[in-house]
């Protein structure tokens, strides 16, 4: 590719159509899928993506993406005729020009090791599931080399290399008319390494051991109780209910519960949430955002007090703001929209111990089993992989299927506890109309909230 072509196009056409603004993503992505269940292998692919994305401000946005560079020009046109056609009220932050070459380095260079020997790996993972309980035992695999290349009219460029690996191991159990499920994901923003530091004898007994108690597991009590979430439910819940509205596109429409409320206490004294994509490995993590801006650790909420927004160029400029590197594109096909990377409650000083012992009938509630939040109200409804009967602050039955649910900012007054246990470790794909990895996390929180079966 001739970048120094593809800029100059770049600014011949800012200049003969006045542009506001003009930039392009090149994505060259390397990637590697295995999906295995009950033994036999379901997908295989080792393979290669390429793009162009190209995107154009003059009376409104224009957007147009190739997977051809002879294409370059042509694409270029059509996102400038757009532009032209469109009409909005908008602008975009212009604090360029940027000029970098970032790489996330990896120890074992995910390319060093052989399909065939990755294949024969996770068949030996998926065999380690077996046992007579379990109907569907299932193993993934995938990672990507991604190079991105970024430039825009102000005179960016700026190259960087991302590896991304993620790997789960899930499991169906049946008993009777009863089916239930359990899983365990890892990922980052690593190499090879990631895979090899993961014990999956331990983690398949877990996981087994999980779906089997489940299925003798009694059903959830109702009503508004004293609830202990566990740090992957805290992590799914801040994100959810917390991080999306924090979402400055969201937050300008005027359909986030946190509009105009910068400045304002929404949580207790001891609660700070964080987005922070420079986590060195997490899978959120990245250098630099999908438009040239580098990203940066954002505190949402500090000390109760809604303090910042998560912003992308066009956010940041129409509200007012500071960019901090939130804008993100699926791939070259989509336009950047802002996002979240990893998303946490920061860790506070309570033992899990000191938690138990405020209950005298409660719910601890594990993992993430999926859920709704309308951003616009502020309410929630999260279920659980598992839960446990807390009674006067000893741990004691598990329960199955089980909810909570709220409204968010009634939640983040009345935590009553902030655990001193932060993880960070729970890596996932969000979506919104397009899928980024993310990651997400905390320490265990103590809060109140309403209880009942997941339907």
């Amino acid at each position: 590719m001739n970048f120094e072509k593809m800029a100059k196009l770049i600014q011949e056409y800012s200049e003969k159509y006045r542009a506001k603004f003009i930039d392009v993503r090149i994505e060259e992505v390397d990637f590697v899928s295995i999906n295995i269940e009950n033994g036999k292998v379901e997908e295989l692919e080792a393979n290669q993506d390429f793009g162009i994305g190209v995107r154009v401000l003059i009376n409104g946005w224009g957007f147009s993406s190739t997977t051809s560079v002879e294409n370059f020009e042509k694409t270029l046109k059509i996102a400038t005729k757009m532009a032209k056609i469109s009409k909005s009220e908008t602008s975009v932050y212009v604090g360029d020009p940027i000029s970098d070459r970032v790489e996330i380095k990896m120890r074992n260079h995910l390319r060093d090791v052989d399909l065939e020997d990755k294949l024969q790996f996770f068949l030996r993972v998926n065999k380690m599931l077996e046992t007579k309980k379990i109907k569907t035992r299932k193993t993934f695999y995938h990672d990507s080399i991604v190079k991105k290349t970024y430039l825009n009219s102000e005179g960016s460029f700026v190259e960087m290399v991302t590896p991304r690996i993620m790997i789960g191991i899930s499991v169906v159990a049946r008993a009777n008319e009863l089916m239930q499920n359990y899983w365990k994901y890892f990922g980052g923003t690593q190499g090879w390494e990631l895979a090899e530091k993961i014990d999956f004898q331990y983690w398949s007994r877990v996981v087994v051991r999980k779906v089997t108690e489940l299925l003798e597991a009694k059903s959830p009590p109702s009503g508004k109780l004293p609830v202990i979430m566990d740090p992957e439910l805290t992590g799914v819940f801040i994100h959810e209910a917390l991080g999306h509205a924090a979402e400055a596109d969201s937050v300008r429409s005027g359909e986030s519960i946190l509009t105009g409320m910068i400045g304002k206490k929404i949580g207790v004294e001891e609660l700070t949430v964080v987005d922070d994509p420079t986590l060195p490995g997490k899978f959120g993590s990245y250098i630099y955002d999908d438009e040239g801006v580098r990203g940066k650790k954002v505190e949402i909420i500090k000390n109760g007090v809604l303090v910042n927004y998560l912003t992308d160029r066009e956010t940041s400029a129409v509200l007012g703001l500071e960019p901090n590197g939130h804008g993100r594109a699926q791939n070259s096909s989509y336009v950047p929209l802002v996002r979240m990377s990893n998303t946490y409650v920061a860790p506070s000083d309570w033992e899990f111990d000191e938690m138990l012992e405020e209950i005298k009938f409660g719910v601890y509630m594990i993992g993430d089993k999926g859920g709704q939040v309308d951003i616009t109200n502020g309410s929630f409804m999260f279920g659980a992989k598992e839960g446990y009967i807390v009674r006067n602050g000893e741990i004691k039955e598990m329960i199955r299927d089980v909810a909570l649910s709220g409204d968010i900012l009634q939640i983040l007054k009345s935590i009553r506890a902030i655990g001193n246990d932060l993880k960070i470790e729970f890596p996932g794909f969000c979506g919104k109309g397009q899928w980024v990895p993310v990651d997400d996390g905390g320490p265990h929180v103590l809060t109140e909230a309403i209880v009942g079966g997941l339907g």
